[in-house]
């Protein structure tokens, strides 16, 4: 068996390994031949270097059965300054919720989310059929349109579906998104359990899904 990732695209690859702990960007490079030629990967320096590698190496096995040599791993590590930077700016970056409000006017549904988000406060818009599902898209697509307002024109958002799906005795709310960047692209996903209403728990769904880089959303 050989590195080829002809069972499986690069994206599948670089959010799996973002998906580590310590990880949190990748980028898989690759020859015409679709076999792994390089893998670099920026991390927090809570876990050393070559650690990471038997991490990455562990989770391509596990993950799609591709072992790669541990020559065409690279890592950088963010500087402990950067990282306290980063860890600071994620916990006051956490977005509050303080309202979330949907109307229906015919065959229209709008819905307006606004969040609390380093003592600022963001409202996001969206609007679109009044169906359903549609209805459930529209709270999730308003959350990140103020996410957007938050973070850095370098990125993008892109909702790929959004659902209230049963588990066990429990209803969940499950978002899954996109994040456009320099680094690439990268899926994301957040669940919340229904507790105060659909809406809610849509909206802590898909922040759920973008927690964990709150502290990167931003340059500032």
């Amino acid at each position: 068996m050989d590195s080829s990732t002809a069972r499986v695209t690069v994206r599948d690859i670089e959010t799996a390994l973002t998906e580590v702990g310590e990880i949190n960007a990748a980028r898989v490079v690759v020859t015409p031949e679709g076999t792994i030629s390089e893998i670099h990967v920026i991390a927090l320096p809570t876990k050393p270097p070559k650690q990471l590698v038997r991490d990455i190496e562990s989770t391509l096995m596990a993950r799609f059965g591709i072992p790669v040599d541990h020559k065409k791993i690279s890592i950088a590590l963010l500087g402990q300054q950067a990282t306290a930077a980063t860890q600071s700016r994620a916990e006051s970056a956490r977005p509050r919720i303080l309202s979330v409000s949907a109307s229906t006017s015919g065959v229209l549904a709008s819905v307006a989310v606004k969040l609390e988000i380093g003592g600022a406060e963001y409202t996001g818009n969206a609007s679109g059929p009044a169906s359903q599902t549609g209805r459930e898209r529209l709270v999730a697509q308003a959350t990140l349109d103020a996410i957007s307002q938050y973070s850095s024109a370098s990125l993008a958002f892109a909702l790929e579906d959004v659902a209230i799906v049963p588990l066990g005795r429990e209803r969940v709310a499950v978002s899954c998104i996109s994040l456009v960047s320099g680094f690439g692209e990268q899926s994301l996903s957040g669940s919340a359990l229904v507790r105060q209403n659909d809406n809610d728990s849509i909206v802590r769904a898909t922040l759920d899904a973008i927690n964990r880089r709150m502290g990167f959303l931003t340059t500032e």
